[in-house]
């Protein structure tokens, strides 16, 4: 008998995600989960099989050894999961995913999130009208961290670091991201364009006269304009409805931020 015509030797995976990840179980009360497997498959491929993505996973023990993402199960084994808040104290060599990052891009579906991260002064790429392909080339290309709610993109084998916000609601989405990626000393209120992402400088009135309205000239003296797209910035009544929101939005982080909103001056 060639090996072609052998019978296929099943064998068992038991999986056990942790808390955090139980979100992504379609029994979110079961945390246990079994799979039959009929040739060798990458432990990766296995976890993403129960709706868990890679970038979510932060160590796995495969009989209570760590492994990475390509290892091999061939045989019948048990899987520990983990999520990047509740790694058990291993060596950080083990760890699969990346504590920090200040770069991101985030899908059409997250506009919202993308401006109230740039409030914060956080780079944050955003065009609602590009396809998945070209998210992912612009994550790959400027090495950012992937922001989405789509956990089949978040699962493309092209996607190193990303993270699927779990609250539907952008505020909280935002202090989710910052979290995550632990970004408490890095931000920097009202510095970065809303619209498209460049960064504010100061702008002497006299160069930028001539765009202001009348009584906008009349009334204020200190102006910010984006390197980008040119738009100006002045301390009116919306900026200080954007400081409200940058103060709400940070609230629960002000012991790592000591200077909770800069001025704008």
């Amino acid at each position: 008998m060639n090996s072609q015509s052998a019978a296929v030797t099943e064998f068992s995976i038991r999986l056990r995600f942790h808390e955090a990840l139980a979100f992504f179980l379609r029994d979110k009360s079961n945390h246990l989960v079994s799979k039959i497997l009929r040739e060798k498959t990458a432990v990766k491929d296995v976890i993403e099989s129960c709706g868990v993505p890679h970038p979510e996973v932060d160590l796995i023990l495969v009989d209570a050894s760590p492994v990475d993402f390509t290892f091999p199960l061939r045989s019948e084994c048990d899987v520990e999961v983990f999520g990047l808040t509740e790694s058990p104290g291993s060596s950080p060599k083990f760890r699969l995913q990346a504590r920090r990052a200040t770069r991101f891009v985030a899908d059409g579906h997250l506009g919202k999130l993308a401006r109230y991260l740039r409030l914060l002064g956080i780079d944050v790429v955003y065009d609602g009208r590009v396809d998945d392909s070209d998210l992912l080339e612009i994550m790959r290309r400027d090495e950012r961290a992937l922001l989405t709610r789509d956990r089949c993109l978040l699962m493309h084998a092209v996607v190193q670091h990303g993270y699927y916000p779990r609250s539907q609601f952008a505020e909280e989405q935002t202090r989710e991201v910052i979290r995550r990626f632990e970004l408490a000393q890095n931000l920097a209120p009202l510095s970065r364009c809303l619209h498209c992402n460049a960064l504010l400088a100061h702008v002497a009135k006299t160069e930028i006269d001539a765009q202001l309205e009348p009584l906008t000239r009349l009334y204020y003296e200190a102006f910010r304009q984006c390197a980008g797209c040119g738009r100006i910035y002045w301390r009116g009544s919306h900026f200080q409805k954007l400081e409200a929101r940058a103060t709400r939005l940070i609230d629960d982080l002000k012991a790592a931020v000591p200077t909770a909103v800069r001025s704008l001056k």
